[in-house]
């Protein structure tokens, strides 16, 4: 799981009561990665979901591809390879940076539309985020790319609070829901459904291959509210991003074969916590409007969690991961 901007997000400081209960106790093998990019030293969603998906260092804003503009395999691409089912949810379109790494190979990661060609091709069995206006009313071509997935063999709906309920009992489909045309709504706008689908997106993928899956769930717009120094955004981002972690540790905890990560591509902000703040109640201020370089933490939990110990680079997340798997 990936909080964009997790953690760390003008100047001006700010009081916020916060009450959400932390997950994050639970984890007992905690690490720190370098989130720098290959030409930066405060890099971008792309570079460093790139890095974290691939193993390689990259330019800012290249998606799935080397310094070098060579398409790399993904952790996500090695899984389908293998037979694993794969699932990505974001609370940003589905074709946005962090996500569009492990599945799409493009030079810029505003190329959106040829970003939804990837992902059609991808074969990832569940996919849940915004971006529905890049599969239908494209500039690029005139091709409908929805009725191209359903053709693929896809279900293909928009998100509804019964959505989930009504693929119980299904046979076994892939799936892609929509929750928005283009971005999501924030949490303080009301969005809600990162919670539930976090909690129904492992169920569906465990039944789906006996093999095991590979699954990304990222809390994109924890980063935004950090790009408008919003500290109470924030952590409403974070509180429905906590509630997420909860219900995915739930299935974790029952499965006892899942390895859960929990991490961030950057620090957005350069949030503080000052002084006088409290337990519930946060003094917090911002020393930027942009991506900091400062170290973002790994929490582990499961089969194979130690491995995530230390400080390194965000590209060996990729290494680890494939380790835990058994594949090097």
């Amino acid at each position: 799981m990936i909080g964009d901007g997790m953690g760390l997000g003008q100047i001006s400081a700010s009081v916020y009561d916060t009450k959400q209960k932390q997950p994050f106790e639970l984890f007992q093998h905690i690490g720190l990665q370098k989130t720098y990019a290959y030409n930066d030293l405060i890099t971008d969603s792309a570079a460093a979901a790139t890095a974290m998906a691939c193993g390689e260092k990259t330019y800012r804003n290249a998606i799935g591809i080397t310094k070098d503009t060579i398409p790399c395999t993904s952790i996500l691409e090695e899984a389908e390879a293998k037979g694993l089912a794969t699932g990505l949810v974001a609370t940003s379109s589905i074709v946005h940076a962090t996500p569009a790494s492990f599945y799409g190979h493009q030079k810029l990661r505003n190329f959106y539309e040829y970003l939804a060609i990837d992902l059609i091709d991808a074969g990832i069995d569940f996919l849940v985020g915004g971006g529905k206006q890049y599969f239908i009313r494209r500039a690029t071509d005139d091709r409908n790319l929805l009725t191209e997935l359903e053709n693929k063999g896809y279900r293909v709906t928009n998100y509804t609070p019964n959505v989930l309920k009504k693929m119980d009992g299904q046979a076994r489909q892939p799936a892609i829901i929509f929750t928005a045309a283009k971005r999501p709504q924030s949490a303080l706008e009301g969005r809600s459904y990162l919670p539930p689908v976090a909690k129904k997106a492992p169920e569906f993928l465990k039944d789906y291959s006996d093999k095991g899956f590979f699954l990304m769930i990222e809390g994109s717009q924890i980063d935004w509210a950090g790009h408008a120094n919003e500290g109470g955004n924030v952590l409403l981002e974070m509180a429905d991003f906590n509630r997420s972690i909860e219900n995915v540790l739930e299935f974790v905890n029952k499965n006892k074969e899942t390895l859960l990560i929990v991490t961030a591509d950057h620090e957005t902000g350069g949030l503080a916590i000052n002084k006088d703040s409290k337990v519930g109640k946060l003094n917090l201020s911002f020393t930027a409007n942009d991506h900091t370089g400062t170290m973002v933490p790994v929490f582990a939990y499961g089969p194979q969690a130690e491995l995530f110990r230390g400080i390194y680079d965000n590209t060996e997340i990729y290494h680890k991961m494939r380790q835990a798997l058994g594949w090097e």
